[in-house]
């Protein structure tokens, strides 16, 4: 079983044909660290499956760049906005590192349910996955403390915090290099 499958099988309640099938239409792609998956304004017409690597979404405002999320191996990435509505790209997604997905192409998402009779279920669960994750993080901004919101994401994806840049991460919880630096000099103390 791939770690696409394996990924599939741990969030979606597939057969083991169907599993292989909806597996099959994704396809290896590779990005050097730097290159970029979307840019923003273009149309985004695939997601992937992060094999291995890191990217990080982001968007160049007028003064800064803004880091909405660094996504990790055993994630899915896309644009969804552009994938599903076929909206320009909002979000700049660029490879930190040598990054290895697994991607498929629009064309061959939309017609996953002539293949498989229950991908309008599965699609939905997907979608309200990615939803209820959106929720969750809307809600630690709201509820939470800086400090509390660094000490949930160091929990939930500790690894990041020595592979990206600290601007990244503080941009990402919505709080300046010199207060996730403050944070972290408590902690140590």
């Amino acid at each position: 079983m791939t770690d696409l499958e394996h990924y599939l099988q741990t969030y979606f309640d597939f057969d083991q044909t169907d599993l292989s099938r909806v597996a099959s239409f994704f396809k290896p792609e590779i990005l050097k660290k730097g290159d970029y998956y979307l840019k923003t304004g273009k149309l985004c017409n695939k997601l992937s499956f992060i094999k291995s690597g890191l990217l990080r979404i982001y968007v160049d405002l007028e003064d800064r760049e803004v880091t909405q999320w660094i996504c990790t191996q055993g994630y899915f990435v896309t644009d969804l906005s552009s994938l599903v509505f076929a909206n320009p790209a909002r979000w700049n997604i660029q490879a930190l590192c040598d990054t290895t997905l697994y991607t498929i192409e629009k064309h061959d998402y939309d017609r996953l349910g002539d293949y498989i009779p229950k991908w309008p279920v599965t699609e939905k669960l997907f979608i309200a996955h990615c939803f209820t994750t959106l929720e969750d993080r809307v809600f630690s901004f709201l509820s939470m403390t800086a400090e509390q919101r660094y000490n949930l994401l160091f929990e939930s994806h500790r690894d990041i915090f020595t592979q990206v840049p600290l601007q990244y991460i503080a941009s990402m919880l919505g709080m300046t290099p010199e207060t996730i630096s403050r944070i972290r000099r408590k902690q140590l103390s």
